[in-house]
């Protein structure tokens, strides 16, 4: 999968310590998505090869819930403070910073990526200094928490009485509704010259003109919710599935409630992020694949929550 996307900056391990899950469910800030049956993939054959977007193939899937947003900086302090836990980043000591965003001491860049020179590996970036030393999330409380692993989403999943969503469920989130579009809202991407998500407005990767008004993160509820109440299914950032991934599974997918191959080495994530532009990586409509180590972090993704149906 390409780097571009987010590069593979990971090997500390899983992290801990963990306290106990509450021990009980909890629906809190999820929507309630009805059953129901989709075409899942691309309909209009414009992904990647190595994706794996085709098949378009019919998935059928009981009620389940979601969150509405992205897990904030300010929800995932919560977890924090009441485990103690330190993310895979903090115990590595270094993630992945987008270089104009990168502001700091030029002596905390430890390397540049070198399949997407973009991306620099920064000394002490993490959930709480998004940037590296210097920065902060003070202001950003509202934002999706980034530079989380696929481990530490699963950490924090736990102890909020929740799971990841499947990838066929987050499709299914993702469309709200919509029969074989491209996005959540339609087929274009700026009706009526609107922006409807939070990704890459300029020449990338040199110039972002700040249309939408964000370089980087944007607070989870802006822009304009899905007909399911979900916010930003389509770029901010990317956002962590339970499921292995694979090329070829749509090829063999099962019609109900699909979980994913039994085993691989990358994670599934969905819905493309802040640096998506579609001259390099139009992995922000809703059929859209990409996938990293369980391990990797950078300061572009994140995760939201998933229950299954029936009462809170």
């Amino acid at each position: 999968m390409s780097a571009c996307c987010a590069p593979s900056i990971g090997g500390a391990g899983r992290a801990g310590p963990v306290a106990e899950a509450p021990g009980h469910r909890s629906t809190r800030g999820q929507a309630l998505l009805p059953a129901g049956r989709f075409l899942m993939g691309d309909a209009f054959d414009e992904g990647y090869s190595a994706d794996g977007e085709t098949p378009v193939h019919e998935v059928e899937l009981p009620a389940f819930h979601l969150d509405a947003t992205a897990v904030t900086n300010a929800q995932f302090a919560t977890f924090v403070k009441a485990t103690g836990y330190r993310t895979e980043a903090e115990e590595l000591g270094v993630s992945a910073v987008f270089h104009l965003a990168f502001a700091g001491d030029p002596a905390d860049v430890l390397q540049r990526v070198e399949e997407a020179p973009w991306w620099l590996a920064v000394r002490a970036a993490t959930w709480r200094a998004p940037e590296g030393p210097g920065s902060d999330i003070g202001s950003r409380q509202n934002h999706p928490v980034v530079h989380v692993t696929w481990n530490d989403a699963e950490a924090y999943c736990a102890w909020a009485g929740k799971r990841l969503p499947t990838e066929a469920e987050w499709e299914y989130a993702a469309r709200g509704g919509l029969a074989q579009a491209r996005f959540g809202w339609g087929d274009e991407l700026t009706p009526r010259g609107r922006w409807r998500c939070n990704i890459w407005q300029g020449r990338f990767p040199v110039e972002n003109s700040l249309d939408d008004g964000f370089l980087t993160t944007a607070p989870v509820k802006s822009y304009v919710p899905n007909d399911y109440g979900l916010w930003q299914m389509s770029g901010n950032v990317w956002e962590w599935c339970a499921d292995w991934f694979s090329a070829d599974y749509y090829a063999r997918s099962p019609v109900q409630s699909p979980q994913g191959p039994e085993a691989g080495d990358r994670r599934v994530m969905r819905g493309g992020s802040y640096l998506c532009h579609d001259s390099y990586c139009h992995r922000y409509r809703v059929a859209a694949r990409s996938a990293n180590t369980p391990d990797s972090a950078s300061a572009n993704v994140g995760f939201r929550c998933a229950n299954d149906g029936g009462p809170g």
